[in-house]
């Protein structure tokens, strides 16, 4: 399951050289699940080599140094950890806003989510890749995990938590997007995040959009944010703050993005951290470049100093297109995707099919 910035904007204070704006801490590699487009290659068994309860905590006290950043516990499926009510617990008590995406089966239950909402979860992520079982099982490869997805976002909404559905936009379900969103209003969601595949993992490069089907994507998301019931936000396709601002230059009219707001610059390893199952210190969960292990180093220290961290928040240092674009310090690119493509995390985004103005960035 991949990640979740409820609260988002309202942390941002200009910049992310000192501090992350969200931590994601992948608890277990562990799920029931075999997503066709799975970051994390997800296992049936959980790895002996995870970090333990009280490794758990420690990075967790390691973190306040990071002030209060949003903090995710994905997988994986993170409800396979017998011990997630205490670290959710250990997170509240450090003044985390604290979330959760777990897996859309039988353990996302009613009585699991309260247990979890009393010692201090706030927000829950559920993935919906599909308006209706039969879309979503395929991409899910497990009969029923639409129905009990559905019962997992009912739980959320009954207990009072923020509900956030995140959808992967890919080849078999472009042409079900507007009936999911149609669904994530029903759902009484206040967000809905969308994707755009990474081909990492057990993603492959047949299961994408093509750059024109991206850019007709966002057309028709800012266009649903102006009337939509919840907020819009995408992962791993940063080039919509452009279409969002190449509107609000063009109309008169206000809002976009679901309220019209968005965290300018927040891209992997910039406002952007990710603890693996074992500890590796890397700019995103869909960005596998280690930078250290918890269990050796401060992840402060990496996250402020280590070289990678530091070039993915210079946008001086991109190339190709995102290099010369206007809009490379709202955008940037998706750097991860820049890697699966080529191997450099600097290098231009292939999904983004905009041509920068003659004579480029200001």
């Amino acid at each position: 399951m991949e990640p979740m910035d409820i609260t988002g904007e309202a942390a941002w204070r200009g910049g992310f050289e000192a501090s992350p704006l969200v931590v994601i801490w992948e608890v277990t590699r562990a799920c029931d699940l075999a997503c066709v487009h799975c970051r994390a290659s997800a296992v049936p068994k959980r790895d002996p080599l995870e970090l333990s309860t009280d490794e758990g905590r420690r990075l967790i006290r390691e973190l306040r140094g990071f002030g209060h950043p949003v903090f995710v516990l994905t997988g994986g499926d993170p409800l396979l950890r017998p011990d997630l009510e205490t670290l959710v617990a250990a997170a509240a008590e450090a003044r985390f806003p604290v979330g959760l995406s777990p897996a859309g089966t039988p353990l996302l239950s009613h009585a699991r989510l309260r247990r979890l909402r009393d010692v201090g979860l706030g927000s829950v992520s559920i993935s919906l890749d599909g308006s209706c079982a039969q879309v979503h099982d395929a991409f899910r490869r497990v009969p029923g995990s639409f129905e009990t997805s559905l019962q997992g976002a009912g739980a959320a909404i009954a207990l009072g938590m923020r509900l956030q559905i995140n959808t992967t936009v890919t080849r078999h379900n472009l042409a079900d997007l507007p009936a999911i969103a149609a669904l994530v209003a029903g759902l009484e969601a206040r967000r809905w995040t969308v994707f755009q595949l990474v081909p990492t993992g057990r993603a492959t490069d047949d299961q994408q959009i093509t750059p024109a089907e991206s850019e007709q994507v966002f057309e028709w998301l800012y266009e649903l944010s102006l009337t939509a019931s919840f907020r819009i936000k995408t992962t791993e396709g940063p080039h919509y703050r452009r279409v969002v601002l190449q509107h609000r230059a063009a109309t008169d009219r206000p809002g976009g993005s679901g309220g019209g707001r968005f965290v300018p610059g927040l891209n992997d390893g910039s406002g952007f951290l990710f603890i693996s199952a074992r500890g590796d210190i890397q700019p995103s969960g869909f960005l596998p470049l280690t930078a250290g292990n918890v269990r050796t180093i401060s992840p402060l220290e990496v996250y402020r100093n280590h070289p990678i961290f530091t070039a993915l928040r210079d946008p001086d240092r991109l190339q190709g297109r995102c290099g010369r674009c206007e809009f490379l310090r709202i955008c940037g690119g998706s750097r991860a995707r820049a890697y699966a493509a080529t191997g450099d995390p600097l290098a231009e985004d292939p999904l983004c099919g905009y041509q920068p103005t003659e004579g480029g960035r200001a």
